[in-house]
């Protein structure tokens, strides 16, 4: 480079200007639309019998491929679409919920896989995520970060949405950029999240468009739904009213008929069974039929609500007169979810720990499933039959877990719109592919950080040309210990299925990686996984499990995940929790990975000053009715709500705490005995035993952090209602971790301490 010529004076120096990246004059608009837990047969477009009117008019001027792969969970598939590298290979290979201490599972992707994002952004395209995220560990999602994983981390400019797994759709836990923010309004003004999510990426297409409309625009918008809790208002759910009375097996069987009739799948593909674990529906009670009818109702107005807004993006598109030259991309990150257990639940969190409510008792609370009073997930025959024609589901190896919709769009740069494409293709080949219409090479560094290699392959040659090979003929799989690999049209999986019961009480699968067995299919001509043929070719079996072998060790797959085993290799993230921490009101939500641990016991202590006439409102609140916990005045007198799995308890004082300084503490004594305390200026006044499992949000991913003199969003109690501010003075919180009986005199202390300022 020549030096530049600068000197004393403008009119003798040499002027050079900063340059800008700028975008191939042809590069497209990118839109990649990532659904939550929606099964391959769970689109109306995909045979469904599910209403998407505005996602079924992409996929009729669109393409729909119908052997795209992903990885069977959230983190992961999110991980391989944004980097184009496999999950192991980028530290992903479970949910962020669950990362390790080993390299395929730390949960931080490297700057040597750089995302989409940061390629886009460096070839002059501005970019935006809206949405959930799920890709930064949980240990950093508080005000402190760090924030090098959030998405204005990874390449995008602009974001809005959660970080966690999933949310209330209600009252959500929101991020704008890097802060945390109140919703912009309450459930009871109408608040919904997937409206709102679609509402902010119009506004920030429109935004970019109308300040630098040459600029090409990549938005990343990965919805909430389909993933539990499964909430909508009941104007979606009432045209679904029964449509599913006869059942799973029906309702499957009538999905196959359209998928066959509508080229969704090959002619001659035949039904999987059904998994022995999953009643027959004519077997369950007339209450069980209809309980679970409901769970599927709301789950189906749940994704025609979703389809709804996103028909207000895609229209939205085309009013700005970009809809022509924007590559759409749709899909889902995993199979239909099992996770609502064999009767469905109330509340996801309990199903996860095996605590999920009796089907008698969830009936009590029929009317309230898909509302603010249920954090509900149907049983797991409906996600059998969500996968058809497919085996099994989200979190495993086989195709119900890995398979999934893949809808593209590209105004007249695709042959035969509306046509069913049958590459087979993964998530890791979106990244390319993306780059590859952009007119951008891989690069070999991003931010002076050598890039490891990428694992997808352009999908582009097959827009234009129906008859294109197949771009990939290797592929592995891996999740929770479930193993898979395709090569060259076979495909072989283990029989590892963790957890899984038939209905004589016999374990089915292997657990033991040792004695796992491989079963071998042939796709080319066995589309759904139906056909067993490892009998008959052993010496493909072999050479398959030693691909895998070899693919593992390539991609950090070891050591295998096992559960529960694995959890004791928790990522502990950059600090461990305090045993002691004090608040004060006027702050956000304090999340729970921070707070001081309480799942051995607590005591928090309230310095507050109760002025004539006495005070209400909240003093700490952490969670929500679906697990958390409330200290509060009411009426002036003190209470406690815990919220366990939806057994509330409830302590209360009987006096009114009088005008003046006061010390109020909250103990929480674990045990045998378990119990709750309530104490004022040293004095018990109350207490409850805390029967059962003490839950609270840390071991979920939607309940709210801690909130100091106010709450939000859903209430843990029905006594109050959010904000409930506190009307006293409260001066500080203190919550500590720890038997309470370590320091009977602590509230004592503080309470003579108070007295003497």
């Amino acid at each position: 480079m020549q030096t530049q010529q600068i000197t004393s004076r403008v009119a003798g120096s040499e002027p050079r200007f900063v340059g800008y990246p700028q975008a191939d004059p042809d590069a497209p608009n990118v839109v990649m639309v990532v659904l939550d837990d929606v099964g391959f047969a769970q689109l109306g477009c995909f045979g469904a019998g599910i209403d998407t009117p505005n996602i079924d008019r992409m996929a009729a001027a669109g393409l729909r491929y119908n052997r795209f792969h992903v990885t069977s969970v959230c983190s992961s598939t999110r991980a391989a679409l944004l980097t184009g590298r496999n999950h192991h290979a980028v530290g992903m290979g479970v949910t962020q919920e669950a990362a390790l201490g080993f390299p395929g599972y730390h949960g931080r992707i490297p700057a040597s896989a750089a995302t989409l994002a940061q390629v886009l952004r460096d070839h002059g395209y501005n970019t935006m995520a809206v949405g959930k995220w799920h890709l930064t560990p949980k240990t950093e999602y508080s005000a402190a970060g760090p924030f090098d994983r959030w998405p204005l981390g990874k390449g995008f400019e602009r974001y809005y949405g959660f970080l966690g797994a999933e949310t209330s759709q209600w009252a959500p836990e929101l991020v704008r950029d890097n802060t945390h923010i109140e919703p912009p309004r309450t459930p009871e003004q109408g608040y919904h999240l997937t409206e709102d999510l679609v509402d902010q990426a119009i506004r920030m297409i429109q935004d970019q468009q109308q300040a630098e409309s040459r600029k090409p625009f990549f938005c990343y918008l990965a919805t909430g739904a389909a993933h539990a809790p499964h909430q909508v208002t009941d104007e979606w759910v009432a045209p679904y009213r029964g449509r599913f009375d006869d059942g799973w097996e029906a309702w499957r069987q009538r999905a196959f008929d359209r998928q066959v009739a509508e080229g969704i799948v090959p002619p001659d593909t035949a039904l999987t069974e059904r998994p022995p674990w999953v009643p027959e529906w004519d077997t369950l009670s007339a209450d069980e039929r209809r309980l679970f009818a409901r769970y599927m109702e709301v789950f189906a107005g749940f994704v025609t609500h979703t389809d709804h807004h996103l028909g207000r993006l895609f229209e939205h598109l085309d009013a700005l007169g970009v809809a022509d030259d924007t590559l759409l991309m749709i899909l889902s990150d995993n199979g239909a979810s099992a996770e609502g257990g064999p009767t469905g639940t109330l509340n996801e969190a309990a199903g996860w720990l095996g605590f999920t409510e009796t089907p008698e008792d969830a009936l009590q609370h029929i009317d309230e499933i898909g509302g603010p009073e249920a954090n509900n997930h149907y049983p797991y025959g409906w996600a059998w039959a969500g996968n058809a024609p497919l085996r099994l589901w989200k979190r495993y190896a086989w195709l119900g877990g890995v398979r999934t919709p893949l809808i593209v769009r590209w105004p007249q740069r695709l042959a035969e719109p509306g046509a069913v494409r049958p590459q087979f293709c993964h998530a890791t080949d979106l990244y390319t592919t993306v780059l590859d219409a952009a007119g951008i090479e891989l690069p070999e560094t991003v931010g002076g950080v050598p890039q490891q290699p990428v694992d997808g392959a352009s999908m582009l040659a097959g827009f234009a040309d129906p008859a294109a090979a197949e771009h990939r003929t290797l592929q592995y799989f891996e999740m929770m210990g479930s193993r898979g690999i395709y090569h060259d049209g076979w495909k072989a999986v283990t029989d590892h299925v963790a957890n899984q019961f038939d209905e004589r009480a016999n374990l089915v699968g292997s657990v033991d990686f040792d004695t796992d067995r491989w079963s071998l299919f042939r796709l080319t001509d066995d589309f759904s996984e139906h056909d067993d043929v490892a009998d008959a070719h052993p010496d493909v079996v072999r050479r398959m499990e030693a691909l895998w072998w070899a693919e593992a060790g390539r991609n950090n797959v070891l050591p295998l995940f096992e559960f529960p085993e694995s959890m004791a290799h928790l990522h502990p993230g950059e600090f461990p929790p305090p045993t002691s921490a004090t608040y004060r009101p006027g702050g956000g939500p304090v999340q729970d990975s921070q707070l001081p641990t309480q799942m051995g016991g607590f005591v928090l202590t309230a310095r507050v000053s109760v002025p004539e006439g006495g005070a209400s409102g909240i003093v700490a609140a952490l969670g929500d009715r679906h697990g958390g916990w409330a200290c509060y005045l009411l009426e002036g007198r003190p209470v406690a709500t815990f919220a366990l799995l939806d057994h509330p308890v409830r302590v209360a004082g009987e006096s009114v705490v009088p005008p003046g300084e006061h010390v109020l503490e909250l103990r929480y004594e674990p045990g045998r005995a378990a119990r709750v305390v309530l104490g004022v200026d040293g004095a018990d006044v109350a207490e409850a035993p805390l029967p059962g499992l003490m839950f609270f949000p840390n071991l979920s991913t939607a309940g709210a952090g801690l909130l100091v003199g106010r709450d939000r969003g859903i209430a843990v109690s029905h006594d109050y209602r959010p904000p409930f501010a506190f009307t006293g003075t409260l001066h500080e919180v203190e919550l500590r971790s720890g038997r309470p009986g370590a320091r009977p005199e602590a509230a004592t202390e503080l309470s003579a301490a108070v007295n003497s300022d």
